[in-house]
């Protein structure tokens, strides 16, 4: 029978429809989900470096410049960005009750390599470690404006996961306020350590260690399937260190991170015939480091289900993978 389950990390509630299950082996992709572009066309392809703006960020070959062919990453602004470092942050009000404020901020694009068709799940390890050590250059570099309290770093893969560029790219936003989203994360949190004096996601690792759901597992880190996975193959990536922002990563936890999320995403790629997905770097406001009870970590969305009226409506998500299952299927694909 369908089971409703809870994220003991966010209280959301999740249903298990048994009775709707599939396979999963059956949400494998038979379409391109990636928007067509050619390269000729691509403004993110070595040679088209005067289509986007100035680069910011790069890693390149010694002696080659800014903004010229030598790179093997580079972070630009975005061209059409949802925010943009001019303005003030001050909240104003209309007639005393609608608030509203500046659109203050900024909005990067991380372009992951020079080669057009390749992937996270499918560049050399080396290239991957430099995207998340590059990750952690520019939410340093952020955080030193006193404007934002948020840092978000995410990635849309293919069509049905909001991306209009082929090219293997992420993005960075900053922002002047934190989303009441990310604002539950955080009082859940510290509810729970109230209630227990543990970090959720601490306690969340020990008890992954003997329910199944692990995908890979590391020195450093461990990916699962979480207990209440709110769609089909949702995996969260979870350092063991107690760490509340992604500023805190080593260099070296940085590379192995980089390992690990190569993995699961080359996992994903095979299983699941490269399904479009978002994944989301969730990492404590600005302005709070060290907290004991917010734990920063990756969430991994693959896009094989749609989200309906019922899920709208309720924020009660459907899921029709058993999580055992989806984490058994994944764990079980070998990557070289």
């Amino acid at each position: 029978m369908p089971q409703l389950r809870q994220n003991p990390a966010t209280k959301e509630w999740v249903i298990l429809a048994t009775e709707r299950a599939k396979r999963p082996e059956e949400f494998r992709t038979t379409e391109d989900i990636e928007p067509a572009m050619s390269k000729t066309d691509c403004p993110f392809c070595a040679g088209s470096e005067a289509q986007t703006p100035g680069e910011l960020f790069a890693f390149r070959t010694y002696g080659t410049k800014p903004d010229s062919p030598g790179w093997r990453l580079r972070v630009v602004p975005n061209k059409y960005p949802a925010l943009m470092p001019l303005g003030n942050i001050n909240r104003l009000e209309n007639e005393g009750f609608f608030r509203f404020m500046d659109g203050v901020g900024s909005h990067e694009v991380v372009i992951e390599g020079a080669d057009h068709d390749k992937s996270m799940a499918n560049m050399p390890q080396e290239q991957v470690e430099e995207i998340f050590l590059a990750y952690r250059e520019r939410y340093v570099s952020l955080k030193k404006d006193p404007r934002y309290e948020m840092i978000l770093i995410f990635k849309n893969h293919g069509r049905e996961a909001g991306t209009s560029i082929r090219h293997p790219h992420s993005q960075i936003i900053a922002s002047p306020i934190t989303p009441n989203h990310i604002r539950h994360y955080i009082e859940e949190g510290m509810r729970y350590f109230d209630d227990n004096g543990k970090c959720v996601y601490c306690m969340s690792l020990e008890k992954e260690q003997t329910n199944g759901r692990i995908v890979l597992e590391t020195e450093n880190f461990m990916a699962y399937v979480p207990f209440a996975a709110r769609s089909p193959f949702e995996i969260w990536v979870v350092p063991k260190k107690h760490q509340s922002s992604y500023e805190q990563i080593s260099d070296i936890d940085t590379k192995e991170l980089g390992y690990v999320m190569r993995q699961i995403l080359a996992k994903l790629y095979r299983g699941l015939k490269n399904p479009a997905y978002n994944y989301i770097i969730l990492s404590a406001p600005c302005h709070e480091l060290d907290l004991e009870y917010f734990h920063w970590h990756i969430e991994i969305i693959p896009r094989v289900a749609q989200v309906a009226g019922f899920e709208m409506g309720s924020g009660i998500y459907i899921n029709t993978v058993i999580p055992e299952e989806a984490s058994k299927f994944l764990k079980e694909i070998k990557i070289d």
